[in-house]
């Protein structure tokens, strides 16, 4: 998330003491790796791995539709106006949309945080019981314990969080991947069958009505986060040539990271055996069977475990700091939410999310499926993201508009057509996402339209609007200079 999301009478104050200092360049090789780092994650290759080689289409329409067109046009946005998400809406098309995008950045972090510790809860399993992988009660108690002990890290002010994040990269997501990979090609050259068709008969998916490409709507959570990166784009020599190189480089690496795990545990696991929370780990504990070396399981479950921390510490600081900075100008949160411990830490934003994250992964303990909770919390997570997306696209067009000769680092080639195939695409995506997936058909479609649909819009509609509806100009509040120096 952006915590560049500051308040725009603070943008010039930031500008000045930015020319203060030497530009520090990068490469766009580099802010491509910094972008892989940011979106790459095997945790969605169970998901797609149920697909077989039609995964490979499945990320590839949405990278076409979602990915490129919100990589390129945050570039713009972000190389044009200071303050992030928040400054460029209520720029665009007004203060209140503005509230609602930042709003729409935070809130999906409440349903990010179990879908993200579902998944840890999965992979720690197989350290201790991979039985456990599937009891709702051990999910439940492992999303609690952790998200708790990352909102201490987090209230303290603790150091280094982004270091632990860029190095659960390598440590949690590259080598396991590779490996994966590596070890799924061998399991086929000895002679295996794929548990997965690999005709070309199989390269799309079979077409059971709207229920069978629900699933693809994960994917665009996947994706999701690239206005984060957009921030860099000033960093860079020539940002109208090297930009674009960098982002098709980083779709580049990130498809292949997505792509070849997916396969790989198509490989191995059958799609009916398969776990949308613990499928990598499935996957690993069937090849390394097949070799004899099933003891390295707990090994590359700590890995996988140490990069979803990291991100998750990264992820709780980013979003409630940007709220928050732009709330106190503001006015649109009650002082008790903007209150700061010692450490210039949102800390009460932190516990009231806690309280509410608790409340949802308790659901793990209530629903039998642990796959139907996570997957359901995923689809939440992604329409609230979604709704940002949506403002952000119309926000892109207006200032283009309103503002042609308005100086930008870096101008998006047709931008408008860009802004409208992203818009249908986040569209399409957030109304498909009220239907149940074919691997739910079995379940009440009424019942699942309720949740997600009040989690999706009660989030991400009405808790903004009472906000804001409420709100009274004593709830501004001056920054400390600890918020303004972070």
């Amino acid at each position: 998330m952006s915590t560049a999301d500051i308040p725009a009478d603070r943008a010039p104050v930031r500008a000045a003491r930015t020319k203060a200092t030497t530009t520090q360049w990068i490469s766009w090789i580099a802010l491509a790796m910094m972008t892989t780092s940011s979106v790459a994650s095997l945790r969605a290759a169970p998901t797609m791995a149920v697909y077989g080689l039609a995964c490979v289409f499945l990320y590839l329409l949405p990278a076409v539709v979602f990915l490129l067109p919100t990589s390129l046009v945050s570039a713009e946005l972000a190389s044009g106006w200071e303050g992030g998400i928040y400054k460029w809406v209520s720029e665009g098309i007004s203060k209140p949309a503005g509230f609602l995008a930042v709003w729409c950045q935070f809130a999906m972090t409440i349903f990010y945080y179990p879908s993200l510790l579902g998944f840890v809860a999965s992979t720690l399993a197989y350290v201790f019981n991979p039985a456990l992988a599937s009891s709702g009660v051990w999910t439940a108690a492992v999303i609690i314990v952790v998200y708790w002990s990352g909102v201490w890290v987090s209230a303290r002010g603790t150091k280094g969080v982004a270091g632990l994040a860029s190095g659960g990269l390598i440590i949690g997501t590259l080598v396991p991947g590779v490996v994966l990979v590596l070890l799924g090609v061998v399991f086929l050259g000895q002679g295996n069958e794929s548990a997965a068709p690999m005709s070309s008969d199989n390269l799309l998916p079979a077409w059971a009505g709207l229920s069978s490409l629900v699933l693809i709507v994960n994917n665009f959570l996947s994706y999701s986060g690239m206005e984060m990166n957009a921030v860099h784009v000033g960093s860079l020599k020539n940002p109208a040539k090297e930009f674009p190189k960098s982002m098709f480089l980083a779709m580049g690496l990130v498809l292949t990271i997505f792509i070849l795990p997916a396969l790989a545990i198509a490989w191995i696991v059958p799609a009916e055996e398969l776990s949308l929370t613990a499928g990598v780990m499935q996957a690993f504990d069937a090849v390394f069977a097949n070799f004899g070396w099933q003891w390295l399981t707990p090994i590359v479950g700590i890995m996988l475990v140490t990069a979803s921390l990291g991100g998750m510490l990264t992820w709780l600081a980013g979003p409630s700091k940007g709220l928050l900075l732009i709330s106190r100008q503001e006015g649109y949160l009650p002082p008790f939410l903007q209150k700061l411990n010692k450490n210039g830490v949102q800390q009460n934003i932190l516990v009231v999310q806690g309280l509410v994250t608790t409340v949802i992964g308790l659901a793990y303990a209530l629903i039998p499926d642990v796959s139907s909770a996570y997957w359901i919390f995923s689809v939440i997570t992604t329409q609230v993201y979604l709704i940002m997306y949506l403002l952000m696209f119309v926000a892109a067009v207006q200032l283009r508009r309103k503002h042609p000769d308005h100086p930008r680092g870096y101008r998006a080639p047709m931008l408008v057509g860009m802004c409208g195939v992203g818009f249908a695409a986040s569209l399409a995506a957030l109304l498909v996402g009220f239907i149940p997936p074919s691997q739910f058909a079995s379940g009440n479609a009424g019942v699942y339209f309720a949740v997600v649909g009040g989690g999706a819009l009660g989030l991400g509609l009405v808790v903004p609007f009472l906000f804001y509806r409420f709100r009274k100009p004593s709830w501004r509040q001056p920054e400390p200079d600890e918020v303004i120096a972070s």
